[in-house]
């Protein structure tokens, strides 16, 4: 019955699931997210910003596409 409770939850609200009358699990709606990325709200340190700068932080790799071509090489 987890999907019904998941999907409950969702239409009305938190769920407390019991055990023996004793709540022992909460099912919550999940929150709106937010417009801008955790990441990319997130100011950098000027700590940081000397490291960026040195340019011994990688160089701006895109991790995505480096993923995508691995993965690419294990098909």
């Amino acid at each position: 019955r987890t999907g019904a409770l998941v999907r409950e939850a969702s239409r009305q609200g938190e769920i407390r699931v019991t055990d023996n009358g004793r709540v022992v699990a909460r099912i919550l709606p999940q929150a709106e997210a937010p417009k801008i990325p955790y990441f990319a709200r997130r100011k950098p340190s000027a700590a940081f910003k000397r490291l960026d700068d040195s340019g011994k932080t990688g160089g701006g790799v895109n991790s995505t596409t480096t993923i995508s071509e691995d993965r690419e090489d294990r098909t």
